[in-house]
């Protein structure tokens, strides 16, 4: 039975918070000591060069690598408490958005939407309206019929938003997602994330576009070495002391924090 305990923020509710998150591979740092909050419904990018760590930050966030040392809390639960077979859980409120768009090259462009319904379980009632409502709104319900390969990298883009926000996530994360597109492409698929962040969802984009970053305006976390150089906005003294609080119990004789 899954025992993760809220973390109660002093202030706001965080939907994602990082305190002192390390993480190494091979004895390399990814990441060195990284701490930021991320409030309910806000839309926040995370820009560096390559090697910075942005894409070793989003998959901890999203639980596909474990942190070495910290705490990472998402949507009130602690993820080092986490069992393995409770992920999966956790994931069905988190959207993930990748580059290389991860598709399934034999499926229609239906068929990939309505397998990411079918692994959660959604009634079978369900699952035609829900993926032909949700490639209506990144305009590809015309083209549901086509496989892939016979798509546009801007159109198949758009069917991995699509794929990433059928679940109405409460978190939606991605990870260069306009890398390998042209600039109106690029700008179809920031105009996207804009539209699902006004309807409240939180928006987490890692990207090296500074010029789409320059003109949405939003908070910018910027990432140098696997460090944070700027959170884009100041963290509260109340909640890192609450995380450096439950750290310390950790490290003291509290229940296993160790990944």
């Amino acid at each position: 039975m899954l025992h993760a305990p809220l973390l109660l923020v002093p202030r706001f509710f965080a939907m994602i918070q990082l305190y002192r998150v390390t993480k190494y591979y091979e004895g390399v740092p990814a990441l060195l000591e990284v701490s930021f909050t991320v409030e309910k419904g806000e839309f926040v990018f995370v820009t560096g060069p390559s090697g910075a760590g942005k894409t070793t930050l989003l998959k901890i966030i999203f639980c596909a690598e474990h942190a070495d040392e910290g705490q990472i809390v998402l949507q009130g639960i602690n993820t080092f408490r986490l069992k393995p077979s409770s992920i999966p859980y956790l994931r069905r409120n988190m959207g993930f958005v990748f580059q290389d768009y991860k598709l399934l090259p034999n499926k229609t462009v239906f068929e990939n939407i309505a397998i990411a319904l079918k692994v959660v379980g959604a009634p079978y009632g369900d699952i035609e309206r829900r993926a032909v409502q949700v490639l209506k709104k990144v305009g590809m319900r015309d083209k549901r019929h086509l496989t892939p390969p016979k798509l546009s990298g801007g159109e198949q883009q758009r069917v991995a938003v699509a794929r990433a926000l059928v679940n109405e996530p409460q978190v939606l994360l991605a990870d260069e997602p306009t890398g390998n597109l042209d600039p109106k492409s690029a700008q179809e698929v920031f105009r996207l994330f804009r539209d699902v962040n006004m309807k409240g969802t939180t928006v987490l984009v890692a990207t090296h576009d500074r010029e789409t970053v320059r003109k949405m305006r939003r908070r910018i976390i910027s990432m140098e070495g696997g460090r944070i150089v700027d959170d884009g906005s100041g963290l509260h003294d109340a909640q890192l002391t609450f995380l450096a609080a439950d750290d310390a119990e950790e490290q003291t004789g509290g229940s296993g924090g160790e990944a």
